[in-house]
C-alpha cells in the first residue's frame, strides 16, 4: 500500500467519522419554560411543513445570568470574525482589510498585503480561517470576491501573517469558483477547517436567474460547498457525484446563499445557515454527497410573491432543512457553544441574524431544532459573524461595526 493510499484510506474514514450521526450523544435535550414560538408574525406563504418543529420551535429562555459587553465600535462593516490561539480576534472588513482585536477591545492598524477585493453589493473580503497549525506556520485562509473575466466570482486565499502581524506575506489565490458571472450579489463566503485538516467553503449562486440553475449543475461550483486541501485541489475523501463534467471538489449541492458554516463539537456533523428568498431561511445538516434542492424545492417564493419554480416543497431525492424560518431572519456566521459557562447553552447552535437583528440561539436534539430563543434583539444591529474564544465566551460582530463579547455574568 502506498503512502498515498494510506492517507486516501484515513481522510475518507475521518470524512465518514464528520458526516456520520452519533444519534444525541451531548445534545441539549427539551428544557424548562419552553412555550410559543418566538415568532409571531404571519408567514408570506401558506407551505406546510415536512415534519413538526421544522420551523417555529418552541421559545426557550436562558436562565443562566449572562451579559453582552460592546468591546468596540469602531470596524468597518465586518464580515468575518475567528479567534487566535492567544484569545485575541481575527476580522475580516468588507471593504478588504483585516483588523486584530483583543478581548478588552484594542484594534490594531490595518493588516496589509490582503488582494484587492470587489466590495460593491454583498461583495468583499469575506469569511476567514486560520490553519490549525497557526501557532507555527502562521497562516490564514480567507474567501472573497474577486473580478474576473466574464464579471465576479467567489475565490480562495491564504498567506502567513507576519511576525509583526502587520502584513500577509505571499498571499495568493488557491480556488476560484467558477464561472465567473454578472452579478454581486450571492457570493456564499464562509471557510473551515474539518476534522482531516480539509478546508470546507460555502459559494453562492449568484442570484441572478442566469445561474441560479446551476446551483444544481455538477459541474460549475456556484451554489455548492465544496472541500479542498490546503494548496486548494480537491480534497481526499470526497464524493463522487454522478453527472457529466462533474467537479471533484463539490462536498454538496443545491445551495442559495450559504453564509454560515459549523462543526457540531460532539458529532462533527456539519451544519449549515443559508439565505431564502421570500421566506425559506434555512439551517441544514450537511450530509457528503448529498442535494440540498435549491432552486427546485424551498421554502420561499420570489421577492415579487411569484412562486418560484414548480411552488414544491419536497422532492425525492432532495434534502429537506432541519429548520426554515418564514419570515426570514437573514441568517450569517453562525456556531456552536462548547463552552460549559451557560450550561443550557452546551452544543446550541448560535446563527447571526442580519435582518432579524438579533442572535438566534437553536436547540439541537437528535439532530432536529427543538427551541429557539432570540437574543441581544434589543440592540438594533444586523449580526454578521459570530464565533467562540478560547476564554468559553461568544465574540459576535454586526453590520454596523461593533464587536460584542456575550458571557457569564460572573
Amino acid at each position: 500500500m502506498t503512502p498515498f493510499t494510506r492517507l486516501t484510506i484515513l481522510a475518507t474514514f475521518m470524512l465518514c467519522l464528520q458526516a456520520c450521526s452519533k444519534d444525541d450523544i451531548n445534545d441539549s435535550g427539551p428544557q424548562p419554560g419552553m412555550g410559543d414560538p418566538v415568532e409571531t408574525l404571519p408567514p408570506n406563504t401558506g407551505y406546510a411543513p415536512a415534519f413538526p418543529e421544522q420551523t417555529r420551535a418552541k421559545s426557550a429562555v436562558t436562565t443562566t445570568p449572562y451579559m453582552s459587553t460592546i468591546l468596540t465600535s469602531t470596524l468597518a462593516s465586518p464580515w468575518g470574525i475567528t479567534a487566535l490561539p492567544d484569545g485575541r480576534l481575527l476580522i475580516t472588513q468588507k471593504a478588504g482589510t483585516m483588523k486584530i482585536v483583543t478581548p478588552t477591545g484594542t484594534v490594531s492598524n490595518d493588516i496589509t498585503g490582503i488582494l484587492p477585493v470587489n466590495s460593491t453589493d454583498q461583495g468583499g473580503l469575506l469569511g476567514v480561517t486560520i490553519d490549525p497549525e497557526f501557532s507555527t506556520n502562521r497562516m490564514i485562509y480567507w474567501v472573497f470576491s474577486e473580478n474576473a473575466s466574464g464579471g465576479t466570482l467567489t475565490a480562495v486565499a491564504k498567506g502567513k501573517l507576519s511576525a509583526d502581524e502587520t502584513t500577509i506575506e505571499g498571499a495568493t489565490v488557491i480556488y476560484r469558483a467558477g464561472p465567473a458571472a454578472n452579478s454581486t450579489l450571492h457570493y456564499g463566503g464562509r471557510i473551515l477547517f474539518d476534522a482531516t485538516q480539509s478546508l470546507l467553503v460555502s459559494t453562492g449562486e449568484r442570484s441572478i436567474l442566469a445561474t441560479r440553475p446551476q446551483a444544481q449543475s455538477v459541474s460549475t461550483a456556484l451554489g455548492k460547498i465544496i472541500r479542498l486541501n490546503k494548496n486548494g485541489g480537491a480534497a481526499a475523501g470526497n464524493p463522487i457525484f454522478t453527472g457529466s463534467g462533474a467537479l471533484p471538489e463539490l462536498y454538496s449541492i443545491g445551495h442559495r446563499n450559504p453564509q454560515g458554516l459549523a462543526i457540531h463539537p460532539i458529532t462533527g456533523a456539519l451544519w449549515q445557515s443559508e439565505h431564502g428568498p421570500r421566506g425559506g431561511d434555512e439551517i441544514n445538516r450537511v450530509k457528503t454527497g448529498y442535494n440540498y434542492g435549491w432552486p427546485v424545492i424551498t421554502y420561499g417564493i420570489e421577492y415579487t410573491g411569484e412562486p418560484i419554480g414548480a411552488a414544491i416543497q419536497q422532492q425525492e431525492g432532495m434534502e429537506q432543512p432541519r429548520y426554515f424560518w418564514d419570515p426570514v431572519i437573514s441568517p450569517s456566521g453562525i456556531t456552536f457553544y462548547k463552552g460549559d459557562r451557560v450550561p443550557e447553552w452546551e452544543n446550541n447552535l448560535f446563527v447571526s441574524a442580519l435582518s432579524g437583528k438579533h442572535i438566534a440561539r437553536l436547540i439541537v436534539h437528535n439532530e432536529m431544532i427543538i427551541g429557539e430563543e432570540r437574543l441581544l434583539a434589543g440592540e438594533g444591529q444586523r449580526f454578521r459573524d459570530i464565533t467562540q474564544g478560547p476564554d468559553k465566551a461568544l465574540y459576535a460582530i454586526t453590520d454596523e461595526g461593533r464587536l460584542y463579547r456575550i458571557d457569564r455574568t460572573n
